[in-house]
């Protein structure tokens, strides 16, 4: 994003939108649960009703130049989850209350959100952070990432008309029109919080406005197959999970460990699941320049996110029109060899472990010292012990087991995570939370504490062995 130096007519125009944020505010701080629950119901279907959310995906594939125009619309299914879980739980006056410990938890709102939006997710990062906000009681300004402003504006005016369709205050939810670096920093110093969807230099800027912050964290999903797994499951899964918006998403499948005696039947299965296995090292050092600027080693942004045919095109080669995904076979794991990173696109890396199953986890260990440290990685296992090894043993907050990663780590239908479109990494990633950032992260609390019968375990209960009574503060020197 490019530096511009801020205008007076600039921020005449910032200091308009928060006004009448902040007046919105002062109404919906004092709505009832029914209330801002119909609100929520509202702009979801207003937004991501299957017409307008397949309109607002193509739209925001055509001014991204990037994504699957085709694809996007699956992501459709966070919208649902999303509402699902905010409907479930209470956001207004006690939302817990613990007889035992005499507590009592009020659900208060965060306040005025700025809302840092991705180029890779500008129609449904919006409707999330609105539905949470909605529930919450909080007011929204967006940010869109400057190649994608129209979409994220459009989509964000259709949840304003929707809430004037009931009578509501459309302020609730504003879009700023005009991006840029330094304009940007000025949004979030208004801010109460900032919800930052979005890659690490996002994540810098947000912590460095002063203001607190949620991020999100760099992807390198890391796949492991080991010896229980079933290999036409697990490149199912892959394909599906790699595939999914030509793999623009930072949770997309990227390495793929597998266990050496099945490596070709998977290799096979995955083949079988439109994989297109790049065996000529001049063609995949060609993939590596297109996508990697040979002097700076920047990711090149003209191959993220497009399809397996257009990455080849790129390269100076082509693949058969049927093929959903290029495969490379490891070269390496380390800095300087960059198909172990974050692709964001339609290509996979495959890695082949022998023996014990610790040998699978020290590759794991090696692939996220370059990049992906906090995020996710997944299992294709049936022996327990294995997912159990990796989940004390990787540095991520999310581990999916015999699940299409793109689908699942932010939420599904088919398990138990928080739906989400933005994820917490944790210090690995260098963000506050590790786990999916859902509706307690738009809230504040206050608690009420009731006197209860005392609850203070004897010092030698506590102390245990190391306790000694016949040491006294009688005995201090000074």
């Amino acid at each position: 994003m490019a530096q511009h130096e801020v205008t007076p007519e600039q921020i005449a125009t910032l200091e308009e939108y928060f006004t009448r944020a902040r007046a919105a505010e002062k109404v919906i701080e004092n709505y009832t649960q029914e209330r801002v629950d119909r609100m929520c119901r509202c702009v979801a279907w207003a937004a991501g009703n299957p017409k307008t959310f397949q309109e607002v995906c193509h739209m925001g594939v055509d001014e991204a130049g990037a994504g699957d125009r085709e694809g996007r619309f699956g992501k459709r299914h966070k919208i649902l989850g999303v509402l699902r879980d905010a409907l479930r739980e209470k956001s207004v006056g006690p939302i817990l209350v613990d007889p035992e410990k005499g507590i009592t938890k009020y659900g208060k709102p965060a306040g005025l959100i700025v809302s840092l939006i991705p180029m890779t997710n500008p129609e449904l990062t919006p409707i999330v952070t609105a539905i949470y906000a909605l529930k919450a009681r909080d007011v929204v300004i967006f940010s869109p990432h400057p190649r994608t402003v129209k979409t994220t504006h459009k989509v964000v005016e259709i949840m304003r008309e929707a809430l004037k369709s009931i009578g509501e205050n459309s302020d609730f939810l504003q879009c700023v029109e005009e991006v840029n670096m330094d304009l940007v920093a000025e949004t979030m110093k208004r801010a109460d919080l900032i919800m930052a969807t979005g890659g690490h230099a996002m994540c810098v800027a947000a912590h460095s406005s002063g203001k607190p912050a949620y991020c999100s964290g760099g992807g390198n999903a890391t796949m492991i197959y080991d010896d229980t797994c079933d290999p036409e499951l697990a490149a199912r899964n892959t394909r599906i999970s790699k595939t999914s918006d030509y793999g623009s998403g930072c949770s997309a499948d990227g390495n793929i460990i597998i266990y050496a005696p099945l490596y070709d039947q998977v290799v096979a299965a995955l083949k079988k699941e439109g994989g297109y296995l790049v065996t000529d090292p001049k063609q995949r050092d060609a993939i590596k320049a297109a996508m990697w600027d040979p002097q700076t080693g920047k990711r090149n942004v003209a191959t993220v996110a497009v399809a397996p045919q257009v990455l080849a095109k790129a390269a100076g080669f082509e693949i058969p029109a049927d093929r959903k995904f290029i495969m490379v076979e490891s070269e390496g794991i380390g800095k300087q060899f960059k198909f172990s990173g974050e692709k964001l696109t339609t290509l996979l890396t495959l890695y082949k472990y022998e023996g014990e199953f610790e040998n699978a986890l020290k590759m794991m260990d090696e692939v996220y010292k370059v990049a992906g440290r906090g995020h996710s990685c997944g299992i294709y296992s049936w022996n327990d012990d294995h997912i159990n090894r990796l989940a004390m043993r990787a540095p991520v907050t999310r581990v999916m087991v015999r699940q299409p990663q793109s689908k699942a780590n932010a939420g599904s239908a088919e398990n138990g995570m928080a739906m989400t479109s933005s994820m917490g990494c944790g210090t690995w990633g260098g963000n506050q939370v590790s786990e999916n950032i859902a509706l307690k992260h738009y809230m504040n609390y206050t608690w009420v504490a009731k006197p209860i019968l005392k609850d203070q375990p004897a010092e030698e209960t506590l102390f245990g062995e190391f306790y000694d009574p016949k040491v006294t503060k009688e005995q201090a020197t000074c």
